[in-house]
């Protein structure tokens, strides 16, 4: 009975063989442009230190289904570069940063080739401005900048009244005005930093194709045989 049991499995499995087998070599279908790729960031990107064309990598977070299965499960990796970096002003303006992605890399070799734009999610920490996806690094009012000033000046005029009288009020009044404006630009500007484990969220831009590992653009892992003599 085990044998009949045990002929009746290898006939089903030899029966099932070229339709799996079929089914393996079928191509696996597009990521179609609009389809959204959440991921955390692996890599540390600031606009004090990285340039254009720096890449970075991240995690993708949620599996990506199409045609009723899952094309790319969660934990594979998301390949980009930096696309634009503008350092913060002396004066005015912010710094900004801009981010594209490039292929997704699943665990086994597969990989997918696109172009995916940052876009603004309402449940990341990161604020998007733009169409073109734009990271703005976080800055002061120019009210504020203002106030700031004025209270280093205020400070300044105080010392200067207490160490010379009127005359050192004055003098003090520039000291403190000067003291200001270096506090207010090291406070009114600062860079875009994004640490490792920021949610990022890209939305495809064109249609994600497929790659085999040998197609791949990444650099292949040579396999090594540690028992073979």
């Amino acid at each position: 009975m085990v044998h009949m049991k045990n002929r009746m499995v290898g006939l089903v499995l030899a029966l099932l063989a070229p339709a799996l087998l079929l089914a393996s070599d079928l191509p696996k279908p597009e990521l179609p442009v609009g389809t959204r790729v959440s991921v955390t960031l692996i890599s540390t990107l600031s606009s004090s230190a990285d340039h254009a064309g720096d890449t970075f990598t991240a995690q993708v977070q949620d599996p990506i289904f199409g045609q009723g299965m899952e094309i790319v499960p969660a934990g594979s990796t998301l390949r980009g570069h930096v696309t634009f970096v503008k350092p913060p002003g002396r004066v005015k303006g912010k710094a900004e940063m801009r981010l594209l992605a490039d292929a997704i890399v699943m665990k086994d070799g597969h990989e997918y080739t696109f172009s995916g734009q940052l876009t603004d999610d309402p449940g990341s920490s990161v604020k998007v401005n733009g169409s073109e996806g734009t990271i703005e690094g976080k800055g002061k009012s120019k009210t504020q900048a203002a106030k700031e000033s004025g209270i280093g000046a205020a400070a300044g005029a105080g010392v200067g009244g207490l160490s010379a009288g009127g005359t050192g009020a004055l003098y003090g009044a520039g000291i403190g005005a000067v003291a200001g404006l270096i506090h207010t630009l090291a406070k009114h500007h600062k860079d875009v930093l994004l640490q490792p484990g920021t949610e990022l969220t890209f939305v495809l831009t064109s249609p994600g194709k497929i790659a085999t590992a040998g197609q791949a653009k990444g650099t292949p892992v040579p396999f090594v045989c540690q028992s073979c003599e």
